[in-house]
């Protein structure tokens, strides 16, 4: 199988070549990054010296797919996972139109060269695709150190936020960009008989992913945590109640592989939730304490104020997929957190390499 990933050198795509290559016998890769993540390019000389060919170039710009031959799939893992992103004040400066060119242009040319080579593509989308005024409106309790919805029903399970949930706006220019992006997805499917697969991810998480306060918020933690680095629960009355589930790329790379290996037939739904559910759903407040168990006492300050776009829970039911694929995450929370832990303390100056 040859298989094309945009946006490899970043923490989702170099894990996923990673797996594919350890994991799957005769893969060949290609991808193609621009290397503006900072510390992405960390992942340039493991890639190639695993024989990934890698293409420096930028999505937004056809020409960078003109080196890269037929594939069977792609999988487009190119983006700016950054909630905030295009919002003044945030860390890594962009205008709602970056956000949008980075996102949709870029997506828009993966699919025309699937479309061109006739081709699959596999879309990592995102929870944000998910109404943040319909989650903010969840009635919510708190149990132990964090939220849970008081009501199960059509759209929030007892597992967690189903396929079901409104995705009207707001959902912010990244969630807007990012449901854009599916439905023309959607769109190639039905028109020219696309292959396939849209993956609305929850939080991915491990070892070697780039955090900062703004995205990838449970190695940025676990990572500050360690080095006594000033930490806020900003807010929802700046408890640290807020939930959040999270995945590790390697069971996502499991995922789709059978997703390539099973092109999706005609009418049947393409779109899941993919992430690691109640199972793993942990507060900021959790984390806290699991990080007090593993590096001794920090005190974290809180801040009520609330930040734009912020939700107080937010974890995916992902029993379609797992019905679908026979697929079960299979790396706890808590194996996650030590991945990173270990991490923090092999790379101390992790932070200063990879924050904007």
């Amino acid at each position: 199988m040859k298989l094309l990933i945009t946006g490899v050198c970043g923490f989702v795509g170099s894990a996923l070549a990673h797996s594919f290559i350890e994991g799957f016998q005769g893969v060949e890769i290609w991808g193609i990054d621009n290397l503006v993540r900072k510390g992405s390019e960390t992942n340039v000389e493991p890639l190639k010296s695993r024989g990934v060919r890698l293409i420096l170039g930028d999505v937004r710009e056809m020409s960078s797919f003109d080196g890269v031959p037929r594939v069977d799939w792609v999988i487009d893992a190119a983006a700016n996972p950054n909630v905030l992103a295009g919002v003044a004040g945030t860390a890594r400066r962009s205008s709602p139109g970056d956000v949008i060119q980075e996102q949709i242009v870029g997506a828009v040319n993966a699919i025309e060269f699937c479309r061109r080579h006739s081709a699959g593509i596999v879309f990592l989308s995102t929870s944000r695709t998910y109404s943040i005024s319909s989650l903010s409106a969840l009635s919510l309790r708190v149990c132990g150190e964090g939220y849970q919805p008081v009501d199960v029903r059509e759209d929030v399970s007892a597992s967690g936020v189903t396929e079901a949930f409104s995705t009207e706006p707001p959902l912010s220019i990244y969630g807007a960009a990012k449901r854009a992006i599916e439905t023309l997805v959607a769109e190639y499917n039905a028109t020219f008989g696309l292959p396939a697969w849209i993956n609305r991810c929850g939080v991915l998480a491990g070892a070697g992913q780039f955090g900062y306060d703004q995205q990838g918020i449970f190695s940025y933690w676990i990572h500050a945590y360690r080095r006594r680095d000033p930490l806020k629960y900003i807010g929802f009355g700046g408890h640290g109640y807020q939930v959040r589930d999270c995945l590790h790329p390697v069971d996502l790379a499991t995922l789709v592989k059978r997703q390539t290996d099973a092109p999706p037939a005609g009418g049947a739904p393409i779109t899941f939730n993919v992430g690691g559910g109640r199972e793993s759903a942990t507060s900021l407040r959790t984390l806290s304490s699991w990080c007090e168990q593993r590096f001794g006492r920090h005190i974290v300050a809180g801040d009520a104020m609330d930040r734009l776009f912020d939700v107080p829970w937010l974890v995916l039911d992902s029993s379609a997929a797992q019905r679908r694929w026979n697929w079960t995450p299979t790396r706890p929370a808590a194996a996650i957190f030590e991945e990173i832990a270990v991490h923090a303390e092999q790379n101390p100056s992790w932070l200063e390499l990879c924050r904007p």
